[in-house]
């Protein structure tokens, strides 16, 4: 309703026992001689309950009646006051408006009425707002050319709830199990209210949104990437224009493990073969300058890989395309390079001279890098080694454009947005447009037309670490503490005992004459160091420091204000400690302390936890440490868990020739930092354990690494 047609009552204005000269302004306003008028409020001064004035097609639809606010200012400086107008046509046709007044103010204050609860319902009521400085009132907001009426309806009813349909992944009374982990599904939701205007939804575990209809009561879209197998729900409501929700809708479905590769050669043929047996897909023709059975990367479960000379006969293709470049695709393989400065390939697939997707070895301005070009666009990262087994696989999703890297099963380098061609020329492994052929060896080439999700992208670049010793130090014999599994044992340095828990022979409560034993650590004994010459150590390096270890134990302080540094575990290389596990008093931390280089004084990279020494009370704490060549980085955990603090990047292990030392390390001037305590279940690994197999570390038995 237009407000021209409103009838505003006269007021009279109360100006203390004064009478006021009364003139005109030039906007026909009445004040008092001397007394500036009130300015006119702004728009966009005003609100109707979060909302901005609007009107017409952006007239607000709220889910309540509605606080009206504004700012309204007086040059003079003077308080004012607020003067609210609001009207609507009624169902019988007849125009009504109210009238609300606010108390005075300071200039430049928000003021604001809150609307009682009898405003009508699925009407367009409108309202404008003028100030009033007790002398004179202001323009009303909708005045002149910057003026608009706020308007706003009242919807007083939820929308109802909205149905859900999926093509991809029907329900299971459709179908009981639908592939699958990595295949997008989409999923279509639609209220027949017709003044819903968006959706939120959730599914378990993430994700969760709102996404917004193109316009009033129209369905969306959207799309799903499962990322685990197993029962899935889809959690709806209905949004309409005033913000009401409508009622829970839901949809069960459940989805199957991701489908296998498209085309998969493992490459583990018999020596003299003239083609790689494919898994899945077509058998693999080899050229002249491909060997097999060659070294398989250790804890995979690959038996022998292909060796490739570099030449110019060093492919294997199966004379056909292995995916379609048009939509999702991953390809992925282990490789081991044997030279990193020049550019070579790993796999490619392209049509008429083009690369629709290369995967390889860029040899790089600073470094060398893995790189995965898709369409023309390159995403790199990692450091190839030489010599060193990589896991890498380059993937493209059609459904977001992106593409991206992953090495030794984490990503790498930046997601990039391509748009490849779909490729007809065969898949080649080895060789690809531009770049010289893989000089190395190659092992489990896997091509997909699915994305492969994170998780499977770990698992296919994870080595099973191999257990290289657990010393329970239960017993010793001769000062030969045994390894559980007949490896090389511990030997006991003067001072080192073994100490044995009761043996349940008598119960001190029950027995004055039995004495009290304490309990072990863990188990039935542990290891007592005596903080001056006590040690136990193999004849031997047990961890390669080159490459990825984990190594941890049990270990209780007997001092609770340890006077010196003392360590738990270490192994040396040439003039220092490739590494060390002790307790920093001064920081009341342990700490794992690794050089950069092999040199008496080096620079030395320090993680640390900071935990207080133990004065001989409790179980002790389970200590490990992780180095994985993999990812360059260094962790400390304590009692299963690890923290930024406690994590650092160390690109490059040293050589260790030293045997392992429990309970002291190397220090200026010799041996020293010996540890006053208990040491108990020593385990050292090849390999980096992952955070999930540290929290098995300590409690008598080995991790299932699965």
């Amino acid at each position: 309703m237009a407000y021209e047609k409103w009838v505003v009552g006269g007021r009279r204005l109360a100006v203390g026992c004064c009478v006021a000269a009364v003139v005109a302004g030039a906007s026909g306003t009445a004040h008092a001689a001397g007394n500036l008028p009130p300015r006119q409020p702004l728009v966009q001064d005003l609100q109707t309950g979060t909302k901005p004035c609007a009107t017409g097609a952006d007239t607000a639809y709220v889910a309540e009646s509605p606080r009206l606010s504004a700012v309204v200012y007086d040059p003079d400086g003077t308080q004012v006051s607020a003067e609210f107008e609001v009207g609507w046509t009624d169902t019988a046709g007849a125009e009504q408006h109210r009238t609300y007044t606010t108390t005075a103010k300071a200039s430049g204050s928000p003021f604001s009425v809150q609307l009682p609860s009898d405003i009508p319902s699925d009407t367009v009521v409108s309202w404008r707002v003028r100030a009033n400085d007790g002398k004179a009132t202001s323009p009303w907001s909708s005045e002149g050319d910057s003026g608009s009426l706020c308007a706003f309806v009242y919807d007083d009813v939820n929308p109802e709830k909205a149905t859900i349909t999926s093509p991809e992944y029907p329900r299971p009374e459709d179908v009981f199990w639908v592939d699958g982990v990595g295949l997008y599904g989409h999923f279509t939701m639609d209220s027949p209210s017709d003044d819903v205007v968006a959706y939120t939804y959730g599914f378990i575990g993430g994700p969760y949104g709102t996404v917004r209809a193109e316009q009033p009561g129209g369905a969306v879209t959207i799309p799903y990437l499962p990322l685990r197998r197993g029962v899935q729900m889809l959690t709806v409501h209905a949004i309409d224009r005033a913000g009401r929700s409508s009622g829970q809708s839901t949809y069960d479905f459940n989805v199957k493990e991701g489908h296998a590769p498209v085309s998969q050669w493992k490459l583990a043929d018999a020596a003299g073969a003239t083609s790689a047996v494919a898994e899945t897909g077509t058998d693999a023709r080899a050229g002249s300058g491909v060997t097999f059975a060659g070294a398989a990367p250790e804890g995979t479960g690959l038996t022998a890989t292909a060796h490739l000379d570099g030449g110019d006969q060093a492919f294997l293709t199966p004379d056909a395309p292995a995916v379609n470049t048009g939509g999702t695709f991953a390809v992925g393989a282990w490789v081991r390079p044997e030279r990193t400065d020049r550019d070579m390939a790993v796999a490619s697939q392209g049509a008429n001279g083009s690369s629709g997707l290369a995967l390889g070895l860029r040899a790089g301005d600073a470094h060398p890098v893995w790189s995965f070009t898709v369409g023309g666009q390159e995403i790199s990262g990692g450091v190839p080694e030489t010599g060193e087994w990589a896991h890498v696989l380059g993937l493209y999703d059609a459904e977001t454009g992106l593409a991206q890297l992953y090495v030794n099963g984490h990503e790498t380098g930046t997601k990039t947005r391509a748009a490849p061609a779909a490729t007809t020329d065969a898949f080649r492994i080895g060789q690809g447009p531009g770049v010289s052929a893989w000089q190395g060896d190659i092992g489990d080439v896997r091509a997909y037309d699915r994305v492969v999700v994170p998780t499977e992208a770990a698992e296919l670049g994870y080595r099973t670490p191999r257990l290289l010793g657990h010393w329970s130090l239960e017993t010793a014999s001769d000062g030969v503490s045994p390894e559980q599994g007949g490896g090389a044992p511990l030997k006991l340095g003067s001072g080192a005992t073994i100490h044995r828990g009761p043996d349940g022979s008598c119960i001190p409560d029950i027995d004055p004459d039995c004495p009290d034993v304490p309990y072990a650590l863990v188990g039935d004994g542990h290891l007592q160091l005596d903080g001056e010459t006590a040690y136990a150590a193999t004849e031997q390096p047990v961890v390669d420091t080159r490459g990825s270890f984990t190594i941890g134990a049990v270990v209780r302080l007997a001092d609770s204000e340890p006077a010196h540094p003392m360590t738990v575990l270490s192994q040396a290389g040439e003039h220092t400690d490739t590494f060390k596990v002790r307790y920093e008093p001064s920081q009341h931390a342990w700490q794992l302390v690794m050089p950069v280089a092999d040199e008496e004084g080096a620079a030395e990279t320090v993680v640390s936890q900071i935990e207080a020494a133990d004065g001989g009370e409790g179980q002790g704490h389970r200590l490990a440490v992780v180095y994985d060549d993999a990812t360059d980085t260094i962790k400390l955990y304590l009692d299963g868990y690890t923290n930024a603090a406690a994590t650092a990047a160390f690109p490059n292990g040293l050589h260790s020739f030293g045997p392992l030392q429990v309970g002291r390390g190397h220090t200026g001037d010799g041996w020293g930092e010996y540890l006053h305590g208990d040491v108990d279940e020593v385990q050292a690994y090849a390999g980096a354990l992952r955070d999930r197999d540290i929290i098995g570390l300590g409690h008598g038995t080995d991790p299932c690494l699965c």
